[in-house]
């Protein structure tokens, strides 16, 4: 494809804040680099993710604020992490990221751990985990 090739389909959901480099060809036949705010194709597939996970963080919400999963269920989905990912990033073993995503365990949770998972979750400290999104 040419540099004037290049899509530039501005119906970009995040309306032209992120540009997606693509390799091109220059008048001289070589290879060049062309920022691009994105296509058509590939802009409906974003905009069907991001409405996916809006779905899953709202799901989370809901089961949270039923009482069946702690406020960590719902910061789990909104960074699109699972369980082993979450321990992995937090440093606690998956079957106590398991246990605390149980809303009796979680409330007996130690500052230690909540630290880490606030850390995994990269919030600062003065904000509070118990938060789930209205």
């Amino acid at each position: 494809m040419k540099e004037n090739q290049v899509p530039q389909d501005d119906a970009n959901m995040l309306e032209g804040k992120t540009r997606d480099l693509q390799y091109a060809v220059d008048e001289h036949g070589k290879y060049t680099v062309v920022k691009s705010v994105g296509w058509e194709p590939k802009n409906i597939v974003l905009q069907q993710t991001w409405e996916d996970i809006h779905k899953r963080m709202n799901h989370a919400r809901k089961l949270v604020k039923k009482g069946r999963y702690s406020p960590l269920y719902y910061h789990m989905k909104k960074h699109m992490m699972n369980k082993r990912m979450l321990g992995k990033y937090a440093g606690i073993s998956v079957f106590r990221v398991w246990l605390h995503l149980k809303p009796k365990k979680y409330a007996k949770l130690n500052e230690k751990y909540i630290q880490k998972y606030k850390y995994a979750f990269n919030m600062k400290p003065e904000e509070d985990l118990n938060y789930v999104d209205a």
